[in-house]
Formats: structure tokens, sequence, C-alpha cells
């Protein structure tokens, strides 16, 4: 989704638990059609260090990725925030929780919660991205 809203970005995708090689979970990719986004291609990938080093930015949806992330490389401190860093109110810090293995009306909220916190996200980092960022 962050994808969509900001497309002069260039932006990467992995996990710290992932599932390496297989496709989003079929509930997921059902959630995200009703946001206008197709992620059948995506495949899941394992978060490594050169990732986190060329990021100018790393998002994550639970407090225990940020910390883990940070506590693993302290170099990333002030790098590394909840895609909900830029949502306002009771929205602004709040974890987005990991579906899998749950219903689809889990996959559904998921998908609901990070199109919110997109949406506040790339209207914040918008002004900031070149239209030839690589």
């Amino acid at each position: 989704m962050l994808a969509k809203a900001l497309p002069a970005a260039h932006l990467d995708s992995a996990g710290l638990g992932a599932l390496v090689g297989n496709p989003a979970a079929s509930e997921m990719q059902q959630a995200a059609v009703a946001y206008g986004v197709d992620i059948s291609a995506h495949r899941g990938r394992q978060l490594f260090l050169p990732q986190l080093e060329a990021a100018d930015i790393v998002f994550v949806m639970e407090n225990n990725q940020r910390q883990h992330i940070v506590d693993k490389y302290p170099q990333l401190y002030g790098r590394v925030f909840l895609l909900s860093h830029f949502s306002a109110g009771e929205m602004k810090g709040k974890e987005i929780a990991d579906p899998y293995r749950k219903s689809q009306q889990e996959f559904n909220r998921c998908a609901q919660e990070i199109a919110l916190h997109v949406a506040a996200a790339s209207k914040a980092l918008a002004p900031m991205i070149r239209g030839d960022s690589k």
C-alpha cells in the first residue's frame, strides 16, 4: 500500500521471521484487493543488515519488532518506527497485530489499519521524496 501511495519512493519489504519464498497469505491478498493493491507476486524475504543500512526509514508493525532491530543494530536507532508513527490521536503509536493463522476478518482489520497508517505516513513523507528517487 505504501508503494501505491508513494510511487516515487524506493521501497522494500522483508520480515524478521519471514516464510522465505512464500506468497502472502491468501487472506491478506484478498484483504489488499479492497484497497486496490495486488500483492499476489509478493514473496516473503528475510530482513538482513544491508537492507536496513540502505534504508532512510524502516517501518515495523509491532513494538517488539522495533526493539529487536534496535537492540541488534543500535546504529539504526532513530530510523526504525511503527507504521503508525505519523498517525494522529489515539492511532499514533498503535501496533498492528499480525493476523497470521487467524480469520479473514482479522486480515481485513489488519489491512484497514495498514491503509489508515499508510495514508498518514505518505502524507508526511511525500514532500521529502524527490521524483527521481530510486
